[in-house]
């Protein structure tokens, strides 16, 4: 790890007031609290690449920048696909991440920050469209809306995949009539809000002991391997078994080092360190400076955030056979945190997954 400061990011219940763009929150699930409310992502951007259906919104981090006036406001808003199948081994494709930022000086918010326990005099914020710029957003998602329903024109949808999808779910009954029953989308995640705190700094002292039990250990998984599969040994040299068993030592005993890094805190969903560098899940599939894509201002972009495989758990996706998973995302962002037009500007996403070992082992401890 860097020496960056790591902040770490929990759960918790909080108000629905709470977790609307007036508060600056930091959530996870619901449908997205837009920071600016011009130049938000394309509908085409907020697409899969793997499937093209819209994605859903994951999660929020609200990050601004000290001493730097355009990202006085400043958030990350990361999507992800609710195709199980899209979900394909150390395969990014089916995530997204925006950046958006504002100065404090702008036409969307008081130039004073809200109060934090006085809910406003408004509280039902209304979710169909932003109040300023007067955008109106999906029903479902909470994304850019421009197709409205033709019969009632009083729900506006992002396209046809969502308008199909509410009509199913209660539109059918409800369009036309008054007032319609207020329900949730089904497409959205529960919503929690995202509350920070440092992470302590640990003695260091049992590093050399636990890389010593996970070679231990790691030594009794390959004798077994050897046993269970003595036809591997015949068709491959001997410099490519001992490749392969350095390999799994290395993933190993990163595997270890991460369950240590995270076991005094082990509830923790979010890690946060811009300019720090990622706690991977694996020592296979971590990326090179090469493997980062500079920003489309020519700046380099730097580790901002990661997710945890903590957060699955909250989610609700658990199912049979294919589900929506990942070891670690870790998100990479502009290192001069650029003003684009005041546009939402893309950042890049690095998906890392567990080996089918370590699946099992990290779910034991959760």
């Amino acid at each position: 790890m860097s020496s960056a400061e790591v902040v770490l990011g929990f759960l918790e219940e909080a108000e629905s007031w709470r977790l609307r763009s007036p508060q600056f929150p930091s959530k996870v699930g619901g449908k997205p609290a837009w920071l600016s409310q011009r130049g938000l992502p394309s509908l085409p951007g907020l697409e899969c690449e793997i499937c093209r259906l819209p994605l859903a919104f994951l999660l929020q981090v609200y990050a601004p920048i000290s001493g730097q006036d355009r990202s006085f406001h400043r958030t990350l808003f990361l999507f992800c696909c609710r195709t199980p199948e899209c979900y394909s081994r150390n395969d990014s494709r089916c995530m997204k991440v925006f950046r958006s930022q504002l100065p404090r000086r702008n036409e969307f918010y008081p130039y004073d920050p809200p109060a934090e326990d006085e809910p406003p005099s408004d509280p039902e914020e209304d979710q169909s469209v932003l109040s300023v710029s007067g955008l109106k957003l999906c029903w479902v998602c909470g994304c850019p809306g421009s197709k409205a329903c033709s019969r009632c024109h009083t729900v506006n949808y992002c396209g046809k995949h969502h308008q199909t999808l509410h009509w199913k779910h209660t539109h059918k009954k409800e369009c036309c009539k008054e007032a319609p029953t207020a329900t949730t989308s089904p497409l959205l995640f529960p919503e929690s809000e995202l509350i920070t705190e440092p992470e302590e700094e640990e003695e260091e002292k049992d590093t050399k002991e636990c890389e010593a039990a996970a070679e231990e250990e790691e030594e009794g998984d390959g004798t077994q391997r050897s046993v269970d599969v003595p036809s591997l040994a015949d068709t491959l040299e001997e410099t490519d078994l001992e490749e392969m068993a350095m390999h799994e030592t290395e993933d190993n005993k990163t595997f270890q080092q991460f369950k240590k890094k995270i076991s005094p805190e082990p509830h923790q969903v979010v890690r946060y360190s811009r300019g720090g560098s990622p706690l991977w899940v694996s020592s296979q599939h971590i990326p090179s400076d090469q493997d980062i894509p500079p920003c489309t201002c020519g700046a380099k972009r730097t580790f901002e955030f990661q997710v945890m495989p903590q957060l699955l758990n909250s989610l609700s996706v658990d199912s049979t056979g294919a589900s929506i998973d990942w070891g670690t995302l870790a998100v990479y962002t502009c290192s001069v945190s650029c003003n684009h037009d005041d546009q939402y500007r893309p950042e890049f996403i690095w998906k890392q997954d567990f080996s089918s070992d370590q699946h099992t082992q990290i779910k034991h401890t959760q």
